[in-house]
């Protein structure tokens, strides 16, 4: 069996390559006019984010397998792997505990104007006539509502430490989706009455932009909105324009629309207080890696004997 993991950068973690793999490459990164002659002589290739679409399929005669190193497989053309007949397989649930966590800790920054009272400890607090500067708004996070969007392994984690903490919880329906399920509320009212919003759910064409102008305007006047999913779920610049207008309260990024995102990427080059942008990193706690490694070689141990789990496609 040969084996390629075509950005094993992104795993730093050590793989121990079983006896019964013959062949196996690990490239830190690949271009995509690189991957057919990277994968061409693999019957199976481990990708992260590296797309593996239609046009690469045609000219992989020998691939039979796809071990996607992470839960979302959005870097994959599942319809050309089932008219290629190549197996797809995730690693699910891995990082659930690890991206809730992060969640929890954007809450409480946001919330609580972390930044901003640490900004202000420099600037103003040596000049101030008394033992404290209040400079903005600190909001206690139990008692306030998570409207989640999203209700995955990564989202019903997010909810139990929510819970914990004594917030109240909103799952979102699907937008204009009729009826409404139980444990559900529908997409609008979910927006209208959070105090915080959570994004947890893939990227499809029909989630694309499922938070832009319209949808910030109808959110709560303050409220905070959290993206650990997937970029391209929200419209930046309409992120950007309600901060700015103060209609938003706070966001906070793990993820963007291109990653990685160019030096002048308009996110990047603000100066918001409340605003937080990390590289697509609340997934990468040290247990989660550990777990990630051991999903992925627990899928190609299942594709080689057979016995296959985690099957997608």
């Amino acid at each position: 069996m040969r084996v390629v993991f075509l950005d094993s950068a992104s795993l730093p973690v050590g793989l121990a390559r079983p006896a019964w793999i013959t062949s196996w490459q690990d490239r830190s990164d690949t271009t995509p006019e690189q991957v057919v002659e990277a994968v061409r002589d693999a019957d199976a290739v481990i990708t992260n984010k590296v797309r593996i679409g239609r046009t690469e399929l045609e000219q992989l005669p020998n691939l039979r397998f796809i071990c996607v190193a992470a839960t979302g497989y959005d870097c994959i053309d599942l319809v050309a792997c089932r008219d290629f007949a190549v197996t797809v397989c995730n690693v699910p649930a891995y990082s659930a505990q690890s991206v809730a966590e992060s969640v929890i800790a954007s809450i409480f920054a946001l919330r609580r104007q972390l930044f901003a009272y640490q900004a202000a400890a420099v600037r103003d607090w040596p000049d101030s006539r008394h033992f404290c500067v209040h400079r903005a708004p600190i909001r206690d996070v139990q008692g306030s509502v998570l409207g989640i969007i999203g209700k995955g392994a990564i989202g019903q984690a997010t909810a139990r430490l929510a819970s914990a903490l004594g917030m109240q919880l909103l799952y979102a329906e699907h937008r204009g989706a009729i009826p409404v399920r139980k444990g559900y509320q529908a997409f609008e009212t979910v927006l209208a009455q959070s105090d915080v919003i959570s994004l947890h759910c893939p990227l499809t064409e029909h989630t694309r932009h499922l938070i832009g102008a319209a949808e910030l305007a109808r959110m709560k006047p303050g409220a905070v909105l959290i993206n650990t999913a997937r970029g391209p779920l929200v419209d930046e610049a309409a992120v950007l324009a309600a901060l700015d207008s103060g209609r938003l309260g706070g966001a906070a990024l793990d993820v963007l629309g291109q990653e990685p995102p160019t030096a002048d990427h308009l996110l990047l080059t603000q100066r918001h207080a409340n605003l937080i942008v990390t590289p697509h990193v609340a997934w990468a706690s040290q247990s989660s890696l550990q777990r990630l490694a051991d999903g992925i070689l627990g899928n190609l141990h299942g594709y080689y004997s057979g016995n296959l789990i985690n099957l997608v496609s």
